[in-house]
C-alpha cells in the first residue's frame, strides 16, 4: 500500500523511529537539501489563543488548538508546531508494556497516565496493547526526513515522512501501539488484530483517538494507521464517538490538509 505514512518504528538499537511502515527500508540521515534545526527556543510554548467552541460539540471546556501544550493541539500538513523544535517539558516513560526504549518510550504525563487506565482495562478484557513508538525529537525528524529526501527526492518524502516541525509524535500527545508480540507491526492489516479492534472500540473512553482514520487522507494528509493513537481528553474524544466524527479537522472546524502548503 502505497500510503501516505505518519508512523512507523525503528528497529536498530537507538529508538528513533520513521514516520513510514516498519518494512521501507531506512536511508542515510544525509540530504542535498537538509532541514536544519531552527536556534533553541524555550521548551514551553507561549500561551496561545484558545480556541472557541468547536463547531460539531457542545463541550463546555475549552483548550487552544496551537499551543503544543495543549490537548486540542492540532499539527497536520498545514499546522506546524509552534515552535517547531518544541519538547515536551513533563516527558515520562508509562508504566505499560512497551516495545521501544529510550526516546520511543516516552509520553507527555498526561497522556502516559491515560494510557495506563487504557492499558489495563484492555488487559482486563483479555488484549495486549504495547506502546510501538512514543515520543519523538524535532532532532530525529531532521535525520529521518532528510534521509528519505536523499534516498527518494522531496517529492517522495512528504508521501512517506512528516517533515520535521509537523509530526504528532514530537507534542508527547501521540503514539503507536501493537499487540506486544509484532503481529502486523505498522502494516494495513494490523486493523484486524485485537489490539487494533479493540482500541478503535475503546480508546475514546479514555481521551485517545484513531487520528488517521479509513478514508479520511484527503483530510488528514494520511492514509489508515489504526496503530496510531491521539490524546484529546475524554469529553471531546467521546462527542467525537457519540456524533462519527472522524477527525480533528471536522471536530475543529479546520480545512482539510492532504498536502503541505
Amino acid at each position: 500500500m502505497a500510503a501516505l505514512a505518519a508512523c512507523s518504528q525503528d528497529n536498530s538499537p537507538s529508538p528513533a523511529a520513521a514516520e513510514t511502515p516498519a518494512a521501507s527500508p531506512t536511508p542515510q540521515p544525509t540530504s542535498p537539501q537538509p532541514i536544519s534545526a531552527p536556534a533553541a527556543t524555550p521548551a514551553a510554548a507561549a500561551t496561545s489563543p484558545i480556541a472557541g467552541p468547536p463547531p460539531s460539540s457542545t463541550a463546555a471546556t475549552q483548550f487552544s488548538l496551537t499551543d503544543p501544550t495543549s490537548p486540542w493541539v492540532v499539527v497536520n500538513k498545514h499546522r506546524p508546531l509552534k515552535p517547531q523544535n518544541f519538547v515536551p517539558a513533563d516527558l515520562v516513560q508509562p508504566a505499560v508494556r512497551l516495545a521501544v526504549s529510550g526516546e520511543a518510550s516516552l509520553l507527555n504525563r498526561t497522556t502516559a497516565a491515560a494510557a495506563e487506565k487504557m492499558f489495563r482495562a484492555a488487559a482486563a478484557e483479555g488484549v495486549i496493547l504495547a506502546v510501538a513508538s512514543g515520543y519523538r525529537s524535532y532532532t530525529t525528524q531532521i535525520t529521518t526526513y532528510n534521509g528519505y529526501v536523499a534516498s527518494s527526492g522531496q517529492a517522495a518524502a512528504d508521501r512517506a515522512s512528516a517533515r520535521p516541525g509537523y509530526s504528532e509524535h514530537q507534542t508527547g500527545w501521540a503514539f503507536d501501539i501493537s499487540d506486544g508480540g509484532g503481529a502486523c507491526s505498522f502494516q494495513p492489516c494490523f486493523a484486524e488484530q485485537p489490539a487494533a479492534v479493540w482500541a478503535k472500540a475503546n480508546a475514546h473512553k479514555f481521551g485517545f483517538i484513531v487520528r488517521y482514520p479509513w478514508m479520511f487522507h484527503e483530510t488528514t494528509g494520511y492514509f489508515y494507521e489504526p496503530w496510531h493513537l491521539r490524546y484529546i481528553g475524554i469529553e471531546a474524544a467521546g462527542a467525537m464517538a457519540a456524533k462519527g466524527i472522524a477527525t480533528l479537522e471536522e471536530y475543529f472546524g479546520l480545512e482539510a490538509a492532504p498536502d503541505y502548503l
